[in-house]
């Protein structure tokens, strides 16, 4: 594969990081301005709507973006031809998508008419948009330059909180909100776009890239849970609790759904290399960035938890103001998803690279099935509180799943897994236990033994230094670094 010279691991995961950190500032800033503007009712209904563009604009994809990245590091493939198919085929995918989508919205929600119309009023612009976007972070992804993946998540925050903004000047109606809201995202699809036709040149004249379809059944199947897992708990709650508390419900989730970004910057990073290392026959050397991997970002997750965990009630407070204080407890319960999660993402991508998607694919299915069970009888009889607990429950079946799943499981959880989690559950309950009513000072107790882990760990210490000097991931030769951009 020929293309212009890459980022190193390191160079790649800072862009990512200020990007990913920025963006989902923003974001969360769009949120709690939207929640205040909109109220808990009104709010309950755009979160139905969201977790239906979000699925949506997992289907416009299908997990074609997994396997661009997948064929795009072979050395044969020709990076013109394969994102032209890759272009053609999400544009045929997201025809169907409209008509299949509001085909089940409109026979699902027929007795809400309101829901339906912010559905449409959100969704055809928002789907759009990240159809557009996936086609330009997918490419800056594939030839490993994050500073353009990063600067088209920025763009679309940006213009997030842009149209919020005037919206709310203007006093626009929530259905009015509802498409500025998309209109942010397909502004910053049709940037994306644009950055990319300025790298490589498409012509939907090329002939098709017939291995783009290999595997594909699979690699649709487990995105499309990955996608719906987030909003699986609004879909069903909207059928067990009222809209306000769905909306409460929503805020709690999407905080730490927003933070989740953050660890997920080291498997963007990672993602390609682990590609690259298990393509080539180097089975050590992936293993060996997999441990590092893990190891990293349960640390990050932990180190983001930490003050959401300690301090939940503060923070709902100051954000959201008072009336949202019921978020509270849901928040500090799903804030430890995000250890979970950083744990997960890590096992998932290493059988993705390793090309065991269905093993992937069949962990995900069964979670998600147990999932909507759990959601429906934890939200019945306990409301958004027994919601949170079966969200948390999901996400660690999730974790168990692949880590059966995955070859070396012995090796993973005795040198990254099994510590790191039990020290991590150290710093997080004990100092909540010891010190509950001096929250700050948990916090900074928690922060001190999170900091003991890196320093007493040698492997995680080189690898974070590393990281920073920007020398990660050593290739056999030189030849073989430069070829790499490593």
């Amino acid at each position: 594969m020929k293309n212009k010279k890459r980022n190193s691991i390191a160079k790649n995961i800072v862009h990512l990081f200020y990007s990913t950190a920025l963006s989902s500032g923003l974001n969360a800033a769009a949120l709690i301005v939207l929640a205040s503007y909109l109220q808990s009712h009104n709010y309950g209904i755009f979160s139905v709507a969201l977790a239906f563009a979000m699925i949506m604009g997992y289907f416009t994809d299908a997990g074609l973006s997994e396997i661009v990245l997948r064929e795009g590091t072979k050395r044969e493939t020709e990076v013109s031809s394969l994102m032209s198919s890759y272009i053609k085929l999400r544009a045929a995918l997201m025809v169907i998508t409209f008509i299949i989508g509001f085909i089940f919205i409109h026979s699902f929600y027929a007795s809400n008419p309101e829901l339906i119309k912010t559905a449409y009023c959100l969704i055809i612009p928002m789907v759009t948009g990240i159809a557009m976007q996936s086609i330009g972070t997918t490419y800056f992804q594939l030839t490993e330059r994050m500073q353009f993946y990063g600067a088209i998540r920025i763009i679309s925050s940006f213009m997030l909180i842009l149209s919020i903004f005037i919206g709310m000047m203007v006093s626009l109606t929530p259905y009015q909100i509802c498409f500025l809201y998309g209109l942010s995202y397909f502004t910053a699809g049709l940037i994306g776009v644009v950055l990319v036709s300025r790298n490589v040149q498409i012509s939907l004249n090329k002939p098709f890239h017939k291995e783009i379809l290999n595997g594909i059944g699979s690699f649709t199947i487990g995105g499309l849970l990955f996608v719906i897992f987030p909003h699986l708990g609004t879909l069903v709650l909207e059928k067990t609790v009222t809209l306000a508390e769905v909306g409460m419900f929503a805020i709690a989730y999407r905080i730490p759904q927003a933070l989740q970004q953050l660890p997920y910057i080291i498997a963007g990073a990672f993602c390609p290399v682990l590609f690259r290392s298990f393509n080539s026959g180097d089975y050590a050397k992936h293993r060996e960035l997999s441990t590092t991997q893990i190891k990293i970002t349960v640390l990050l997750g932990a180190a983001i938890a930490i003050p959401f965990y300690h301090m939940s009630s503060d923070i709902v407070t100051m954000l959201f103001g008072v009336k949202w204080i019921m978020a509270a407890t849901p928040l500090k319960i799903l804030t430890l998803m995000l250890i979970l999660q950083s744990v997960s993402i890590s096992l998932a991508d290493s059988l993705t690279t390793q090309g065991m998607q269905n093993r992937r694919t069949l962990v995900q299915l069964i979670s998600l099935l147990t999932g909507g069970v759990l959601y429906f009888s934890f939200s019945l009889s306990n409301g958004v509180i027994g919601a949170a607990y079966a969200g948390l429950a999901i996400e660690f079946l999730i974790l168990m799943g692949f880590w059966l799943m995955i070859p070396g499981r012995l090796h993973f959880a005795v040198k990254a897994i099994g510590p790191y989690l039990t020290v991590i559950a150290i710093c997080m309950f004990i100092p909540s236990a010891l010190l509950g009513s001096f929250p700050v000072v948990s916090v900074l107790l928690s922060y001190i033994i999170l900091s003991a882990i890196v320093l007493v760990d040698k492997d995680i210490y080189n690898a974070i230094k590393i990281l920073i000097v920007g020398k990660i991931l050593k290739g056999s030769s030189t030849s073989k670094e430069a070829d790499h951009g490593v």
